[in-house]
């Protein structure tokens, strides 16, 4: 097996196209250990929004109040199989919400949708697509009574990328971070308004 630096070829050259994507300029993003015990390559990056994006130096977080999130590429030949290929990624994505949105009964759709979308109108190969969608409604009692009520999307996602881009996969993902932060989208991918719209449309 052809390595580069002690790694698999493959790996090497993916790492090197999610480590140079082209992400949001509104994410402040750094790589970040990756986990283990999953696959015996991996890359991980973290990210969160800002309103001035850029790259954190090493140790600092990019948690933010706006919304965060992760993106994982697994490499191992073995598990082709079960993926479907010898690459897995895995993204997790969250922001808070308008309480008047996360009523919305749609907006776990739209979340997903907003994955798919990101994917496609990159042009990001991928199969064996799965994951969740998660809306959480709180309301402060006692001394967090003051904090009112708020919200909150999750979207948790994993799938199996084709051929040889793997920057877009990293892209589409930093377009689904910012959008549930309420950014306003990029070409392909419509925005929360328009979605619920059509939502909306549809079901009269």
């Amino acid at each position: 097996m052809a390595t580069i630096a002690g790694q698999p070829r493959a790996f090497a050259v993916a790492a090197d196209q999610i480590r140079g994507a082209t992400l949001r300029s509104e994410l402040r993003t750094r790589e970040i250990p990756a986990p283990e015990r999953i696959a015996p390559y991996s890359i991980a990056l973290a990210a969160g929004v800002s309103r001035g994006g850029e790259d954190v130096p090493e140790g600092e977080s990019v948690d933010s109040i706006y919304g965060a999130g992760r993106i994982i590429l697994m490499y191992n030949p073995e598990s082709t199989d079960e993926w479907g290929g010898p690459f897995r990624i895995v993204c997790f994505a969250q922001a808070p919400l308008e309480v008047e949105i996360g009523v919305d009964p749609f907006i776990s759709d739209v979340a997903w949708s907003w994955l798919v979308d990101a994917l496609d109108s990159r042009g990001a190969e991928y199969t064996f697509l799965s994951g969740t969608a998660t809306k959480t409604l709180s309301s402060g009692f006692g001394s967090l009574e003051s904090q009112g009520d708020a919200a909150q999307i999750e979207l948790r996602a994993s799938w199996t990328p084709l051929g040889t881009d793997v920057a877009a996969h990293a892209e589409a993902w930093s377009e689904l971070l910012c959008l549930l932060a309420g950014l306003p989208h990029q070409e392909g991918v419509d925005s929360i308004a328009a979605q619920r719209t059509r939502q909306s449309l549809a079901g009269e």
